[in-house]
């Protein structure tokens, strides 16, 4: 009833705002649409039948906060996930990464880890590794502990393999991973080249000069007016003629950043900054 979707809304406003004033992560800027489906979801795992109810539980009670997080993020990742995107890189980008003598690379909403240990594998196959630096954020800091961690339930494996592969990789997988007790870790020599840290598109700001973004699979999450902010984070971020890669139902097409950035490998949605902007 119109009535009640509108009391639905009311309460999905205030309990968005009560985490701003509250826990200061900033969700205001998101799809409300796509919030509004996670939270549903979120009800039924915190046992109430009311948003107004999970706010009060939210403002008064310690550790909801922290597990309702892992319903508003997105935690869908894959080693080597999009294999051609990855295979992009390699063939057209990597080589003009070594022109450069070191590299700072940031994977924007890294999730779990998985896109930031592909890339680092990347760059140990193409003999970039040593010289690069990988930034990956996010702002769920249970998902970065998983990331750093670089832990991964075994089963998961021959799809990470099979992706790897596709994506033109020039070892195997295993070189890069040990696996005991139905689990696999990354190697620490993979975790030494990556620096986890909380990082919010939607309230932080640019904190280094870097070579390649890559945000996948996150601006989806965000209204217009956010995706233009977290876009002008890129390009006040990127070097000159720094390259961007989004994700394959993502673009530039609406933002005002656009002219800023020129197609690159356009089917796989990497841009590269315009040496004037």
């Amino acid at each position: 009833m119109p009535h009640q979707r509108k009391t639905a809304e009311i309460e999905q406003q205030l309990l968005i705002e009560a985490i701003y004033l509250r826990y200061h992560y900033d969700f205001r800027g998101y799809a409300q649409s796509s919030l509004k489906r996670r939270l549903q979801a979120a009800l039924t795992r915190f046992d109430c039948e009311t948003l107004s109810q999970l706010q009060h539980r939210l403002l008064h009670e310690r550790g909801v906060f922290p597990a309702l997080l892992d319903y508003l993020t997105v935690q869908v990742s894959d080693v080597f996930r999009d294999p051609e995107y990855f295979r992009a890189l390699r063939e057209k980008v990597v080589p003009l990464l070594r022109t450069y003598p070191s590299l700072k690379i940031w994977v924007a909403g890294c999730s779990t880890g998985e896109e930031a240990y592909s890339l680092a594998i990347l760059l140990r196959e193409e003999g970039l590794l040593e010289r690069s630096l990988i930034y990956a954020t996010d702002i769920n800091s249970t998902a970065l502990q998983r990331a750093e961690a670089g832990v991964y339930d075994i089963e998961r494996v021959p799809g990470f393999t099979e992706n790897h592969a596709r994506s033109g990789g020039r070892s195997s997988l295993s070189d890069h991973y040990s696996a005991a007790y139905g689990r696999v870790v990354f190697d620490k020599s993979l975790r030494r080249h990556i620096v986890f840290s909380d990082h919010s598109l939607a309230t932080d700001s640019v904190f280094a000069e870097v070579h390649l973004i890559s945000c996948r699979n996150v601006l989806i999450y965000f209204d217009r007016t956010l995706q233009d902010r977290a876009l002008g984070l890129f390009r006040e971020a990127l070097c000159r003629r720094g390259f961007l890669g989004l994700g394959a139902k993502e673009s530039l097409r609406f933002s005002s950043h656009a002219p800023a950035f020129e197609d690159f490998v356009a089917p796989e949605r990497i841009f590269q900054k315009r040496g004037d902007a």
